[in-house]
C-alpha cells in the first residue's frame, strides 16, 4: 500500500492538469472538478452508493438503480461516475431522483473527505473497479462493499496475477462479489477472493426491456429516413471509421440508398469524425444540428448523448465498435434486445462470453477485417430471411439470460439493513 500511495501521489499533478483541461473544454464540469478530490456537500440519511465508471456501466446499473428506487424510496441513492459521459447518462436516466457525484481519486485525503460527506450504508461498485485505498477505508469504517456484475477477462486476470499477493488482500475485503459468469468467478477465486463470497449472478446488461415509447420513436425516425436500408456503426474508435467508410463505399454500389448512422464512442471525437466523412466527399448530417436527413444523406453522425438505442431500433443491422482494433469491443446486448443483427470484429475480449453466446445463437457474425465486414453487412442488408432469423435469435438470447437483477438484489438485501456509519473521528 505504501508503494501504491506513493505512485498515486506522484500521478496526482498530471491528474489535476487533466481536470483543468477538461474544465476549460467542458464548462459544466468546471464547478465540479473538486469532487474528484473528495469535496462536496454532505448527504444526509446514509445513502446507498452505486459507482458506475462511465456510460456502459451506468446502463448496466440502470435496472438495479430503478429497483432500489422502487423498493427503498426512503433511502437516498448516490451515483458516482468518473467520466462526463457517465454523468450525462445518469442525468438523462434518473434526473433528480438520485444524487450524482464524480468519484474521488484513490488517495487517502480524497477518499476520506468523500466518505465523511456521504457516509454510505453500503457501497456497490459495478464491474471490475478495484481501488485499494477505497476498499481498505471502507473496511476500516465497517461499510459493506458489494462488487456487482463483475467481469474479469483472461487478459486482466493475467495482469493481476503479477501482483497476486496485494490483489488477494484487496479481494478479501468485499462482502459479496457477484460475477457475471462461471469463468469470471473462477478467475476471481484463483486471484484469492474468498470462495464463499463469490457468486455467479449472470450479466445485468441482459436486463433490458425496450419500452413502447422507444419503439414508437424508432418508427418515427425510420419514416424520416425513408424507404432505404440503414446500418448503425456504434461506439467506433479511432482507426475504425476509415474501415467503416471504406465498407460503405463498396456496399453503396449494391445499395445506392444506403444510410450509415455513425456513432463515435467518445464525444470529443465527434467533430474530427465529421471532418473525416466530409473529406471522403460524402454527405453528412449531424444529429445535433436538427437538419433533415434526406434521401441524399449518406451518413447521419450520431453526435448526441443517450440516443444509441433509438438508432439501433431504427436500423436493419449494426456494427459494434472497438472490435476491429484491439480495444476489446463493446456491448452488443442493446442491439440484440431490439432484434437487430450484429457484426463485430476479432477483438471482443472485453465481452468474450457475450460474443460467444451471440455467435452460438446465430444472432451475429464475427469478422476479421474490412472484407469480412462488407460480406456480413451485405448478408443482413440484402437477405431478409437471414436478417429475420438473426433478429429472433438475438431477442431469444437476451430473454434466456435474464434474471441477474433478481439474483443480485437477493444478495444485496441483507446489506441494506446496515446502520449509517459514524464519522471516522467520532
Amino acid at each position: 500500500m505504501i508503494w501504491y500511495t506513493l505512485i498515486t501521489r506522484l500521478l496526482l499533478p498530471f491528474a489535476l492538469i487533466r481536470l483543468w483541461w477538461r474544465s476549460r473544454h467542458h464548462p459544466d464540469y468546471a464547478p465540479r472538478w473538486a469532487e474528484r478530490l473528495g469535496y462536496g456537500p454532505a448527504i444526509e440519511g446514509g445513502p446507498i452508493w452505486v459507482h458506475a465508471v462511465s456510460v456502459g456501466e451506468t446502463r448496466a446499473a440502470a435496472p438495479l438503480i430503478r429497483a432500489l428506487l422502487e423498493e427503498h424510496p426512503q433511502i437516498p441513492l448516490l451515483i458516482t461516475t468518473t467520466t462526463l459521459t457517465g454523468a450525462a447518462q445518469v442525468a438523462m436516466l434518473f434526473g433528480d431522483s438520485v444524487v450524482h457525484r464524480f468519484a474521488p481519486f484513490d488517495l487517502p485525503g480524497a477518499v476520506t473527505r468523500f466518505l465523511d460527506a456521504t457516509r454510505p450504508r453500503v457501497a456497490i461498485i459495478l464491474e471490475t473497479e478495484i481501488w485499494p485505498r477505497l476498499f481498505m477505508t471502507l473496511r476500516a469504517r465497517d461499510i459493506p462493499l458489494f462488487l456487482a456484475n463483475v467481469r474479469l477477462s483472461e487478459r486482466s486476470y493475467l495482469r493481476y496475477r503479477r501482483v497476486a499477493g496485494p490483489i488477494a488482500k484487496i479481494l478479501g475485503i468485499p462482502a459479496v462479489i457477484a460475477a457475471q459468469s462461471p469463468a469470471d468467478a473462477m478467475r476471481l477465486r484463483a486471484l484469492g477472493a474468498p470462495p464463499r463470497r463469490v457468486h455467479v449472478t449472470g450479466n445485468m446488461k441482459f436486463e433490458l426491456s425496450p419500452t413502447a415509447g422507444l419503439r414508437e420513436a424508432a418508427q418515427a425516425l425510420r419514416l424520416v429516413f425513408g424507404e432505404r436500408p440503414v446500418w448503425v456503426a456504434a461506439s467506433t474508435h479511432q482507426g475504425e471509421e476509415e474501415i467503416i467508410l471504406g465498407a460503405y463505399a463498396v456496399l453503396s454500389r449494391g445499395f445506392p440508398d444506403l444510410l450509415l448512422v455513425l456513432v463515435p464512442r467518445h464525444p470529443e471525437r465527434f467533430e474530427s469524425v465529421g471532418k473525416l466523412v466530409r473529406a471522403r466527399g460524402m454527405t453528412v448530417v449531424e444529429r445535433s444540428s436538427g437538419l433533415p436527413v434526406t434521401m441524399g444523406t449518406q451518413v447521419l453522425l450520431g453526435d448526441t448523448m443517450g440516443e444509441l438505442m433509438l438508432f439501433f431500433a431504427a436500423a436493419d443491422c449494426a456494427f459494434i465498435g472497438g472490435s476491429l482494433i484491439a480495444t476489446g469491443g463493446h456491448n452488443p446486448i442493446e442491439a440484440l434486445a431490439l432484434g437487430i443483427p450484429v457484426v463485430f470484429g476479432p477483438h471482443m475480449f472485453n465481452f468474450a462470453e457475450i460474443a460467444r453466446l451471440t455467435l452460438a445463437a446465430g444472432a451475429g457474425i464475427q469478422v476479421a477485417d474490412e472484407d469480412g465486414l462488407i460480406a456480413a453487412l451485405r448478408t443482413y442488408l440484402g437477405d431478409a430471411a437471414a436478417r429475420d432469423a438473426a433478429s429472433r435469435a438475438g431477442e431469444s438470447l437476451v430473454r434466456a439470460h435474464q434474471g441477474a437483477l433478481g439474483r443480485t438484489l437477493s444478495l444485496l438485501e441483507p446489506l441494506l439493513s446496515c446502520s449509517i456509519p459514524p464519522l471516522a473521528d467520532s
